[in-house]
């Protein structure tokens, strides 16, 4: 045990810790591709091979997150004496019995396990990624399709401010949004309370259009959306939930709403161009002279038919954000000084980079990896809705 690992032996280990990731990927492509004729969108990205790559790489990533407390063989945080800068699958000094015996990624220069910190950053990236893509999504939405169905005024107004956003250099205005100083002032928590109201807002609309002929359906949809929307509105913007199952760490909150508000308007600017195109259709025509309103036009006439592109633009998005944090991590800014997300791990390895290149090399892969799944994921939804 006192000799490093060969090449072959460290992959065959990481092998067998990511086994719970191997079976949910495996029993998720068995059962996407027989169902594939039912799944719509979806089941058409089966067809396309570079759809099915990028698809498998993300929920590689995906599971990883889930499963992270199964794989990783330390805690990300602790460090280990002896095992300063150590190279890839380097015997862990003084490992007892109850121990995992090796460093299969080596050690970083605070001896902390470097494949455990690859791991665990996946669920770092994986739980403000998506979910602070999602908050932009339905606040351009919200904004965008009203903005291009209606124009006129509203239009200029909306078109302007989102201008005024996107007028300043992203990467800057991240930056100034996620500093500690910042918050100081309070702008994020007043940024959290008009932007978290927009996914009960779209909601609400949303069934409230769909269900507005059948009041019971309606007032119970609405009626739960409401309920649970402003239980989570409380904890998530104010930290005032008196049950504490919605909370957000003020770090957290910050780099959430910073991701909402530098996203929003070029999604806004998306969706209204799309609405603009879809609104002069032969079907938008039809639901007028029915006297359909005009939510239930914008939202279950325009908006399904722009799924195909606002899918796509949604996976690049996520990637975009991720290299985002990975930028703010990098700088020192993410969600926690210690925190094993990707940019922060590779902050720290930079330190040692001429000497002892795999603590920044290993996450590095790791953030490439999942955006290059991102875009050949995208690629192949743009591909399959081109055929729709």
């Amino acid at each position: 045990m006192d000799d490093v690992l060969s090449w072959g032996t460290i992959f065959g280990k990481v092998a067998v810790q990511f086994v719970p990731v191997w079976i949910a990927l495996v029993v998720t492509y068995a059962v996407s591709i027989t169902f594939k004729r039912r799944l719509g969108l979806y089941g058409k990205l089966f067809d396309s091979p570079v759809g099915m790559i990028g698809f498998g790489i993300v929920m590689f990533w995906v599971f990883t997150a889930l499963f992270a407390d199964q794989i990783i063989t330390f805690d990300p945080l602790a460090q280990f004496s002896g095992m300063k800068n150590k190279p890839l699958g380097t015997p862990l000094a003084g490992a007892g019995e109850a121990d995992y015996a090796w460093f299969l990624f080596g050690g970083d220069h605070l001896a902390r396990d470097v494949f455990s910190r690859m791991v665990m950053g996946a669920r770092s990236v994986l739980s403000i990624a998506p979910a602070a893509t999602a908050f932009a999504f339905m606040v351009g939405i919200t904004l965008g399709v009203p903005a291009g169905y209606f124009g006129g005024r509203l239009d200029t107004t909306l078109s302007f401010i989102a201008n005024l956003v996107l007028a300043f250099p992203v990467i800057l205005l991240f930056y100034l949004l996620v500093t500690p100083e910042i918050r100081l002032t309070g702008i994020p928590v007043i940024l959290a309370a008009i932007l978290f109201l927009f996914p009960i807002i779209f909601l609400t609309i949303l069934f409230n259009a769909r269900f507005f002929t059948d009041p019971k359906k309606r007032n119970l949809y609405v009626g739960a959306v409401l309920v649970i929307g402003l239980w989570a509105y409380s904890g998530l913007a104010f930290n005032m939930d008196p049950l504490g199952v919605w909370s957000m760490e003020p770090n957290l909150l910050n780099v959430f709403v910073s991701v909402v508000f530098v996203n929003s308007p070029t999604v806004f600017r998306i969706v209204r161009g799309i609405v603009m195109d879809l609104k002069a259709r032969d079907y938008v025509a039809a639901g007028q002279t029915r006297g359909e309103g005009p939510w239930y036009i914008m939202l279950w006439e325009i908006l399904p038919n722009a799924r195909g592109p606002l899918i796509v633009d949604f996976c690049l998005r996520i990637g975009y954000t991720t290299i985002l944090l990975g930028t703010l991590g990098f700088f020192g800014l993410g969600v926690a000084p210690d925190s094993p997300d990707w940019g922060s791990t590779i902050d720290d390895g930079r330190k040692t980079l001429n000497l002892f290149p795999h603590a920044a090399v290993v996450p590095a892969l790791a953030l490439m990896s999942l955006v290059l799944g991102l875009n050949l994921l995208a690629d192949g939804l743009r591909e399959e809705s081109l055929r729709d």
